[in-house]
């Protein structure tokens, strides 16, 4: 299967952009910059206890073409789910692809 075969996956990648709201107080809305396609993979997940609560944290690789422009803090939309972009992991020998280290926002 080619490289291009795997990317099945539709999303939107954002960014953070400064705005203010109607009384002028300062808040943070999110700017689509990108809609390729990716390979979206589950690494695996965590349950833990923060604050007395049970919560549980989603590990993913996501995988696209080769692009310029990518940095942590940014976040992919597919669907309902939402992942916070932890890495970007370049493909520095052939430029081929790009791996995103995210987590799943709960």
């Amino acid at each position: 299967m080619s490289f291009a075969a795997t990317l099945r996956h539709k999303v939107l990648i954002q960014e953070r952009t400064a705005g203010s709201d109607d009384q002028g107080q300062p808040i943070d809305t999110w700017t689509t910059v990108a809609q390729p396609w990716a390979d979206i993979r589950t690494t695996g997940g965590l349950e833990t206890i923060k604050a007395g609560a049970v919560t549980s944290t989603v590990n993913a690789s996501i995988r696209l073409r080769h692009r310029a422009g990518l940095n942590a803090g940014m976040r992919v939309v597919h669907g309902a789910t939402t992942y916070n972009v932890l890495a970007v992991l370049p493909d520095l020998q052939r430029k081929i692809h790009i791996d995103l280290v995210c987590e799943v926002i709960q």
